[in-house]
């Protein structure tokens, strides 16, 4: 007899989210995800100027330890977001 249980099945890798080197993008790019990340982050109403701090935000990008460029292959999308954690990558 064969066991008809259903197994659940894995994640299709091809829709996990991924971490997309900065190096790949346009200086464009970056401005956008990143004024796109300060308006998510601080709102439009909650801060005088939400856009003071897209230098900062850049920087972190550059510098590739704080921040990172996620991309969401379901979605089509990508936004700024804290690296992954552990070796995974």
């Amino acid at each position: 007899m064969s066991n008809d249980a259903v197994q659940p099945s894995d994640p299709d890798p091809r829709e996990e989210k991924f971490v997309v080197d900065t190096g790949l993008l346009t200086a464009d790019q970056l401005e956008g995800l990143a004024e796109e990340y300060c308006t998510r982050y601080h709102g439009l109403n909650d801060t005088e100027s939400p856009l003071a701090e897209r230098e900062r935000v850049l920087e972190a990008v550059r510098r590739g330890g704080e921040l990172v460029v996620w991309f969401d292959p379901v979605e089509n999308t990508a936004g700024l977001g804290s690296p992954p954690s552990g070796n995974g990558l």
